[in-house]
């Protein structure tokens, strides 16, 4: 069975994802260059899931992948941040959804806390400018981007600012599921008080996953 893949692109970049594998995306110059990326980073996700039961298998050539939709991109999609999710994350979530997604999103997590234990002490190699974060700035940016997901998701929340980025990351995973469980039963209104449209619970997973993931194989890779 070919695994489904949507395409979100804008002129300079592509972004390539998997619609059933929150967080398992990669961005690239071109649709064919960023569905090639996706292909080489399968065994990384794969080891990711390969303590849980989700069955994840990584594909074996581009004829395992199947492109199901194409959407126009943003400068956000240009940065290699999901921007435009595909139709089926509007679709409504069962409760064998939100399981799938909380091992999902656990497993991440997972990769996230070891790479970033395996990295404390050391510095991280610099981009190819000299930039990048160090791990602690990382750690936090993490959070912080979370509690703006879970803001954009309909829910109200802030970790305690006077616990340490540990902490504040445990409290902001705990809100995170219990916010995706209320997204999922109703419970925020689909519009926010501005006006905005809130993110779906399928979105917000496939957000959430994305980020943690993309940091954790930074870190891995900014070490390794």
């Amino acid at each position: 069975m070919k695994i489904e893949v949507y395409v979100e692109a804008t002129d300079k970049r592509a972004l390539a994802a998997a619609v059933d594998w929150p967080g398992w995306c990669r961005l690239a110059r071109d649709e064919a260059s960023a569905l090639q990326a996706l292909l080489d980073y399968g065994p990384r996700y794969a080891r990711v899931l390969r303590r849980t039961r989700l069955g994840f298998k990584a594909p074996r050539s581009l004829s395992d992948l199947k492109v199901i939709e194409r959407r126009p991109g943003s400068a956000s999609t240009d940065y290699g941040v999901p921007d435009k999710p595909p139709k089926q994350d509007a679709a409504p979530v069962e409760e064998s959804d939100l399981r799938r997604f909380e091992v999902l999103l656990r497993a991440c997590w997972d990769e996230f806390d070891a790479a970033s234990k395996a990295a404390k002490g050391q510095e991280l190699r610099k981009g190819p400018r000299g930039g990048g974060r160090s791990l602690e700035k990382m750690r936090a940016h993490v959070y912080e981007s979370d509690e703006a997901y879970l803001a954009a998701l309909g829910a109200k929340f802030k970790s305690d600012p006077a616990a340490d980025t540990g902490k504040r990351l445990a409290q902001d995973r705990t809100a995170i599921l219990k916010g995706m469980r209320a997204a999922a039963a109703g419970e925020y209104p689909a519009v926010g008080p501005r006006g905005g449209k809130r993110w779906s619970p399928r979105y917000f997973a496939r957000r959430v996953a994305w980020h943690v993931l993309d940091h954790a194989w930074e870190i891995q890779d900014r070490t390794g």
